[in-house]
């Protein structure tokens, strides 16, 4: 699970919304009855405490009455392209129908022709940056990067990056992962970039890195990987994470300490995976019909269950459809409307200053 939070990458512009009649939509009878034909559903790389996924496959064979054929839950995303590649001509049990990975691997996938173009019912309610125009991949649920605060050790939690850099918060602030190696690391190097101001793509790995600089400099910034264990202990007692890592933190830790999950109020970066139907699915329609339920609002709210942020998050919220005690565990939802996703080339490119500048500029080995 670990693995897959390192390959998320990010995508550009913000939400649409969709009308409510598109988001009620409801896969058709001819749909489920082919997929009832078939009988069963193959899934690969599904852990059940991953964003619910547990409870979304339970529901799903109790609605549908399929059976759900669950491949290696411990892959990952080139696992998954490579099943289906190597599963061609193979319709047994172990060729996936359908696979959930980071975004990187959607186009690949696309290029190589292993992906089967589909558009859900609700399709115009998934922003046109999350999705291939041609239906080959599309996204399914996104996290932003946060502030997870120790509130034992931290009485008053930042509410932006600029407060990071105040006395207020000395020998607190880390990362969760090496920036010279871990993509959650190097988004926030980079969403720090952006909420410094800098709008040129090519400029904000810079700018990030700047950022850090000066927060090493002032000694707020702590060289150890924040993890649930360090935040508890206090050794890392403000973590940048993203939110469903901080969110299932806070879970675990039960009060002991009281942990916060502050989303900033510049600088929000969203990481998202996408999901996408074999191109030699050995059950197509099992496969559309399983793409039908977790874009459906049902599904959608499943993923929200497990603290992932279903791709039409503001769209349900906007239409009063999230359940109340599932937001009162959340973030404000306002919060994630200024959620950016830049482009795989935008998020390349930062990547490629921060990885290998970290040492020069900002000069904290980070382990």
């Amino acid at each position: 699970m670990i693995s897959k939070i390192h390959r998320l990458l990010t995508l550009s512009t913000a939400m649409l919304v969709a009308s409510s009649a598109i988001a009620a939509a409801e896969p058709s009878a001819d749909l489920i009855a082919a997929a009832k034909k078939e009988g069963t559903l193959t899934t690969i790389a599904l852990p059940h405490n991953w964003c619910g996924y547990g409870d979304l496959i339970a529901a799903f064979k109790a609605k549908y009455g399929l059976d759900v054929n669950e491949l290696n839950p411990d892959a990952g995303s080139g696992d998954e392209v490579e099943a289906i590649r190597a599963n061609k001509g193979n319709t047994g049990p172990q060729a996936p129908d359908v696979i959930d990975v980071g975004l990187s691997f959607g186009p690949t996938a696309k290029k190589d022709g292993l992906l089967l173009p589909y558009k859900v019912s609700t399709w115009d309610s998934i922003p046109d940056s999350a999705k291939d125009a041609d239906g080959s991949w599309y996204g399914d649920y996104y996290g932003v990067l946060s502030f997870v605060v120790n509130k034992d050790v931290v009485k008053n939690p930042p509410k932006d990056w600029a407060d990071l850099q105040k006395s207020d918060y000395a020998n607190t602030v880390s990362l969760a992962g090496d920036p010279r190696a871990s993509n959650q690391a190097v988004q926030a190097v980079y969403a720090a970039g952006l909420a410094a101001g800098e709008k040129d793509a090519t400029k904000v790995g810079d700018a990030g890195l700047k950022y850090f600089a000066q927060l090493n400099k002032a000694g707020n910034f702590v060289p150890i990987i924040g993890k649930s264990a360090s935040l508890a202990q206090g050794s890392t007692p403000i973590v940048i994470a993203w939110d469903y890592n901080g969110l299932a933190w806070r879970d675990s830790l039960n009060g002991n300490p009281p942990v916060d999950v502050t989303v900033p109020a510049s600088g929000v970066i969203a990481g998202v995976y996408v999901q996408a139907i074999s191109a030699f699915a050995p059950h197509p329609n099992a496969a559309k019909l399983w793409m039908e339920f977790l874009y459906s609002d049902e599904g959608q709210i499943g993923w929200l269950k497990g603290y992932c942020h279903p791709i039409r998050f503001n769209d349900l919220a906007k239409n009063k459809k999230v359940p109340q005690e599932l937001l009162d565990k959340l973030p404000p939802a306002a919060a994630y409307e200024k959620a950016t996703f830049p482009t795989l080339d935008e998020q390349k490119a930062g990547s490629a200053v921060i990885t290998k500048q970290w040492d020069s500029v900002v000069g904290s080995n980070v382990k």
